[in-house]
């Protein structure tokens, strides 16, 4: 069986269609939770297109925030949509932040932690800068349990013996992992959350675009005719829908927080 493409997230206008919805919905729920004052200075590791930078702005009133991401593709679309002066868009690594030391108060990453190559590192990163007594925080898509908004496809990817495309590390999306991640960076006052959304559809239509035609990893280029039917086939009669032909499909995400010692 050949392995599956890495994910990459390329097409901006795709992403927007596919994930930013689930991503802003999450999001809001994060930021209820983390609570934060305004006036603060936050780094946004792997910002993407924008979508939560700009909920960081709208939301949370930052002096400064620094959204970093390591796709120019991504990049060019956010700085089409903000044009804040207190907002810094970057090309970087999340494992490599390119900022001085305890500079941040606020560390946070947004549906990326599990697509970091090495999580631990990614985490150090976040909590090497940001200041003491500030706050290193993240939330990914509960993926091991079923908690991705793509959990249906990739199932019925499997059935159909067609590998899906997962994020690298979905192991550190449990709470589990991520709370021993967070102890063994020394961080205080770690919190856990379980961020539960849901996202309607028009119609099957309207599902089968946003969620299969527009996944970054571009699996219907990969499958034949035959099997592209019978995937629509399957996800149709998975996915019920209303009386009036709408679709609503659930996603959760695990959520953490942690204050970096004074």
């Amino acid at each position: 069986m050949a392995s599956p493409e890495p994910i990459k997230f390329t097409d901006s206008a795709a992403y927007e269609r596919f994930m930013a919805p689930w991503s802003r919905s999450a999001g809001n729920l994060f930021l209820d939770w983390l609570a934060p004052g305004p006036g603060l200075s936050w780094v946004d590791v792997g910002c993407g297109n924008g979508a939560f930078t700009e909920m960081i702005l709208a939301r949370s009133a930052p002096m400064l925030v620094s959204a970093i991401d390591a796709s120019e593709a991504q990049l060019a679309m956010a700085r089409q949509k903000i044009s804040a002066k207190q907002v810094e868009l970057s090309i970087g690594d999340a494992m490599a932040l390119p900022y001085d030391g305890s500079r941040f108060d606020l560390a946070v990453m947004a549906l990326v932690l599990f697509f970091v190559p090495d999580p631990r590192k990614g985490a150090a990163e976040m909590v090497r800068v940001t200041k003491p007594g500030g706050m290193v925080a993240s939330y990914t898509w509960d993926a091991v349990r079923g908690g991705s908004p793509t959990h249906h496809l990739w199932d019925e990817l499997d059935a159909l013996g067609i590998p899906a495309s997962r994020p690298p590390n979905v192991e550190i999306s449990r709470f589990e992992a991520l709370k021993a991640l967070w102890a063994e960076l020394g961080l205080r006052d770690v919190e856990t959350r379980e961020l539960v959304v849901e996202r309607t559809f028009s119609d099957f239509d309207d599902y089968w675009l946003s969620m299969v035609v527009s996944t970054p990893a571009g699996i219907l280029a990969r499958l034949s005719d035959a099997e592209s039917a019978e995937l629509r086939r399957r996800l149709q009669a998975r996915l019920p829908a209303s009386a009036t032909g709408e679709i609503t499909v659930h996603a959760s995400a695990t959520a953490i927080k942690g204050r970096k010692a004074a």
